[in-house]
């Protein structure tokens, strides 16, 4: 199957120019996946739920129709960010839209990152893998600052994700470390839809520096973006490659786990 992870400079506060953008791209890119980075929609360095209210929306909107009928008229999985309106709370929520409209879904992100917590509800979907049969594909998601908790790739690794896709807004420069050894760890192959450009707000600047990429489920890139461009990367992949976790005919990376003995505490006197 094809994969494409699309970086882009998302206009903060601007949800129709940044509609248009993912609508476009959504209908041109030739691939089976499409992932678009976090809050695709709005942009990201909102400070107060006042100030993010006018640029959220819920599951049934217009945008999320819009995107699905693309979904399914051309047979293609879209994942894209935005901020969701839920209950009288905010997620950092990802929609994840099957051709199959029954199957389309979100997630909400689980571990808030900086003055997200000011704004946005932690999420509480958990982590979850749908499998799309027409696809053979088994679909894991997380947002962001999740990559920095091995246990949320892990977690996706024993659900049997073939892929894990992240959208993203990332700002540090130590993901670029952390995301192979989660492939590798999980032998999936990790999706990292990053956003570019800078966002300022009450005298703070966030800069986002792009480098998106796909990773092989050995840790390898296959397609790597800059740190300032807008791009779409696109990989051809095998998802069944990533089911048998064998690493040698004696060893296997799930089968070998020890749950076990990861709780055990040893008071040292």
């Amino acid at each position: 199957m094809k994969v494409a992870v699309v970086q882009f400079y998302p206009k903060f506060k601007d949800i129709e120019y940044n509609f248009s953008f993912i609508h476009k791209q959504s209908k041109s890119i030739e691939a089976d996946l499409i992932c678009f980075p976090e809050l695709s929609t709005s942009g990201y360095f909102f400070w107060e739920k006042d100030e993010l209210a006018p640029f959220a929306f819920d599951f049934n909107s217009r945008i999320i129709k819009e995107i699905q009928e693309i979904s399914t008229s051309q047979n293609k999985i879209i994942l894209f960010g935005f901020p969701e309106r839920s209950g009288g709370n905010f997620y950092n929520s990802c929609a994840i839209l099957f051709p199959d409209a029954k199957l389309s879904t979100l997630y909400r992100k689980t571990h808030l990152f900086y003055r997200e917590r000011f704004v946005f509800t932690p999420g509480d979907t958990g982590f979850f893998v749908i499998h799309y049969e027409p696809m053979n594909l088994n679909l894991g998601t997380m947002i962001c600052y999740d990559w920095r908790f091995p246990e949320a790739a892990r977690s996706l690794g024993l659900l049997g994700a073939d892929i894990i896709a992240c959208p993203s807004n990332l700002v540090t420069k130590i993901w670029h470390l952390a995301i192979p050894a989660r492939a590798i760890e999980n032998k999936v192959f990790f999706l990292v839809a990053n956003r570019i450009g800078k966002e300022t707000n009450h005298g703070e600047e966030l800069v986002f520096n792009g480098k998106s990429g796909i990773w092989h489920y050995y840790g390898s890139l296959i397609a790597t973006a800059n740190d300032n461009d807008e791009t779409t990367l696109i990989a051809e992949i095998d998802p069944t490659e990533t089911r048998d976790k064998s690493i040698d005919k004696y060893n296997n990376i799930f089968k070998d786990r020890r749950p076990e003995m990861y709780s055990k505490i040893t008071e040292i006197t």
